[in-house]
């Protein structure tokens, strides 16, 4: 089942937390699944059962400093003292070979929501023949002004009282100005969904909205730049299946024009195969918000996965 965990030791040196459902019926591909910020990879068992029923099979990790994963340099809220995103890299590659080599010749998409966004398109510029697809949901690739001021800011904080202690200003910057836009708000975090029991249950998970620490909110910011650049985009192929997903009432991609904004960064890249989808009312978190919001948006996703998968299909040479 999805939401027990197994182990897989990873290159890095941590032992990643992996969950994996299986396929039902004919095997159509493998799904990756690349979670957000201060959360971890059960809450998206209700999403797996779904892609496996359409002949996925289904694979997520624990991100390095978050849920059950552990690694000597990773404590809560840390990728790792230095070369963290190097790191987080290798542990994601770590899952897609396990998951190539368990199901060889099926085809690859890797999905990714905020946080795991912005990781799984790193992941697919450092290793562009090893997926077959990309999907980017909520993430803010188009920091803009602001993000070169939380760098400046989070050097500071480096340089006042070091990297591995959580960030007092940040968390303001982000989470709490996120909540504080929701007018007529029930919770600090209404921001990530409409439905009350989802928001409710992130509140309840002492594995979710923790602290993060100043060296993975440099991680954060040092690889939305360096990633959404022309020279990171460049090393995308040309042909790649991309899925973009944004919400318009979402504040952590200002209202979705950063979806926006990326998609017309991926064009101006030449990219040529691009799905791009702001769906009114969705806040941050599609997968959990409410059922008439969400059921159609995994429902939409699920057919580009058919329609990808069926477009490249894998050999086991190349898995």
């Amino acid at each position: 089942m999805f939401s027990e965990a197994e182990t897989l030791k990873s290159p890095s040196g941590a032992t990643l937390a992996l969950r994996h459902e299986a396929a039902r019926g004919e095997a159509r591909g493998i799904l990756l699944i690349s979670h957000g910020l201060a959360e971890h990879s059960a809450r998206y068992a209700r999403f797996a059962s779904h892609m496996a029923a359409q002949g996925f099979h289904v694979y997520a990790h624990d991100h390095r400093g978050h849920g059950f994963t552990t690694a000597p340099d990773a404590p809560l809220g840390q990728f790792a003292p230095r070369d963290g995103l190097s790191r987080v890299i290798a542990d994601m590659h770590a899952v897609r070979d396990h998951a190539a080599s368990r199901h060889p010749g099926l085809p690859i998409v890797l999905f990714g929501h905020s946080m795991g966004g912005l990781l799984a398109l790193a992941f697919a510029e450092a290793h562009p023949s090893d997926i077959d697809a990309l999907a980017v949901w909520n993430s803010n690739l188009e920091p803009g002004l602001a993000g070169r001021i939380a760098q400046a800011v989070l050097a500071a904080e480096r340089m006042l009282k070091g990297s591995d202690v959580p960030s007092s200003v940040l968390p303001r910057l982000t989470f709490d100005a996120w909540g504080k836009s929701i007018i007529g708000r029930r919770t600090a975090f209404d921001w990530l969904s409409h439905d009350a029991a989802e928001v409710d249950a992130y509140i309840a998970d002492p594995l979710c909205g923790f602290d993060v620490n100043v060296s993975m909110w440099i991680d954060i910011f040092a690889v939305t730049f360096a990633n959404a650049s022309a020279v990171g985009l460049a090393r995308l192929p040309k042909r790649l299946p991309i899925h973009l997903v944004g919400g318009a009432e979402d504040p952590a991609t200002n209202l979705g024009r950063a979806t926006l904004a990326f998609a017309e960064r991926l064009k101006k890249s030449r990219l040529e195969d691009v799905t791009t989808i702001v769906y009114p009312g969705m806040r941050h978190e599609t997968l959990n918000e409410s059922p008439a919001l969400r059921d159609p948006a995994i429902e939409a996703f699920a057919g580009w996965c058919q329609r990808v998968a069926g477009e490249r299909p894998r050999t086991p040479e190349h898995a």
